[in-house]
């Protein structure tokens, strides 16, 4: 089969599918609380965004005191000003339309960031449950070279060996021991990386697993692509932001203004007086960077229409080398079947001859053992299947 037609599976090791929605239980509350406000924070620069067309009002007030030629005069003056856009040659409309396409990239963004770290919590449970077959499986090699010593020493003393080969022995006993100690040292650190990101007890916590997913489905509903597909069309409409910058505006202007006005010489005086004023304003700037201004961001524009293609050739590359090493990982498992199946009729015969007093009972020991490791390659590799598996999940939206 074609590794291009590849099926990739991608379903969870429980008897039903998880919603998507539920793998968000692999990552603690406070991670989730985190990712709320990311998105409420999102929400709330986008509606900055979308209003900031609308100019404030400004309120002003203003007092003072003084006393030139021994006069004592005081002064207070308020007023309310408002530059209103009312045109600006589409930069009202593009201004909004950009606003919103950067909530959705930044959405997506967002989204992106807890889906990478859902599929590193996944996959550091994963990891933990392969440490828990590894470690199984050095302790019947542990004992498989516990026999082989056994073995050695027995024919050692009998005169049948020398004691290079007993050395030998103990050495391999060693060796398979330390990295019994070396695989549960790396499991203690891939618990602690878990714990610092999940709330789950890893003891308990099922392993999540997936679904059938083709090429097309995978590039189809990709975050990726999404992200890319979004950054072009926050682009476009910053380039045209950009452009009606330096266009014609037409603005409405009005105000109110208060004055007041005391002095003391001689029998005093008082002035008051209010006044409004409104009317409209047209403006253009001439900058001498505004083509450059706007030349870049259309680059921007163009080069974002470049990146999905380059994405969409990137995930594809990634679907066939994921695709190629669950390939590999197959035949991993069919090789592993092959040497069980081997095994499972070595023991069967040496069993026969055990009985017949041809064997040892260390010959059937070694056998019976080499079975159940050959069982456990079987789960490692299936793990290890799913491993490559969530690289896909990390960018698959279903």
């Amino acid at each position: 089969m074609k590794v291009s037609y590849l099926l990739i599976t991608l379903s969870l090791l429980c008897s039903a599918a998880l919603a998507e929605e539920s793998l968000e239980a692999y990552i603690s509350d406070n991670k989730k609380e985190q990712f709320k406000y990311d998105y409420d924070k999102v929400d709330a620069e986008s509606s900055k965004l979308r209003d900031s067309w609308i100019a404030p009002v400004n309120l002003q007030y203003s007092y003072s005191k003084s006393n030139p030629y021994d006069e004592e005069q005081t002064t207070e003056n308020a007023a309310v000003k408002m530059d209103q856009p009312i045109f600006a040659s589409g930069g009202i409309y593009y201004g909004i339309k950009f606003a919103e396409a950067s909530r959705i990239y930044s959405n997506f963004s967002v989204e992106a960031a807890q889906r990478r770290l859902v599929k590193d919590a996944i996959s550091l449970l994963m990891q933990i449950k392969q440490m828990d077959f590894k470690i199984k499986k050095q302790e019947l090699q542990i004992k498989n070279s516990e026999i082989n010593l056994a073995q050695k020493q027995e024919q050692y003393l009998n005169g049948q060996l020398d004691s290079g080969f007993l050395d030998n022995a103990i050495i391999e006993r060693n060796v398979v021991t330390q990295a019994l100690y070396d695989i549960q040292t790396n499991k203690e650190r891939l618990i602690s990386k878990f714990n610092a990101i999940s709330d789950m007890a890893y003891e308990s916590a099922e392993v999540p697993s997936l679904e059938s997913l083709t090429k097309e489905q995978f590039l189809a509903n990709n975050i990726v692509l999404d992200i890319s597909k979004s950054d072009i069309e926050k682009n476009r409409y910053n380039k045209d932001v950009t452009t009606t910058k330096y266009l014609p505006r037409v603005s409405l202007t009005a105000g109110y203004n208060w004055n007041k006005s005391d002095t003391t010489y001689k029998f005093g005086s008082q002035k008051e007086r209010d006044y409004y004023d409104y009317g409209l304003k047209v403006s253009m700037p001439l900058d001498i960077n505004s083509f450059r201004d706007i030349e870049a961001s259309r680059i921007d524009y163009l080069k974002s229409q470049l990146v999905v293609e380059d994405r969409k050739r990137e995930l594809k590359a990634l679907f066939e080398e994921v695709a190629q090493n669950i390939e590999n990982f197959e035949k991993k498992i069919g090789l592993s079947i092959q040497n069980r199946e081997l095994y499972e009729k070595l023991l069967s015969e040496t069993q026969e001859m055990y009985s017949a007093g041809y064997k040892t009972s260390y010959d059937v020991d070694l056998l019976k053992n080499s079975v159940l490791i050959q069982a456990i390659d079987l789960k490692i590799f299936e793990i290890d299947k799913q491993l490559e598996l969530l690289t896909l999940y990390e960018m698959y939206k279903r």
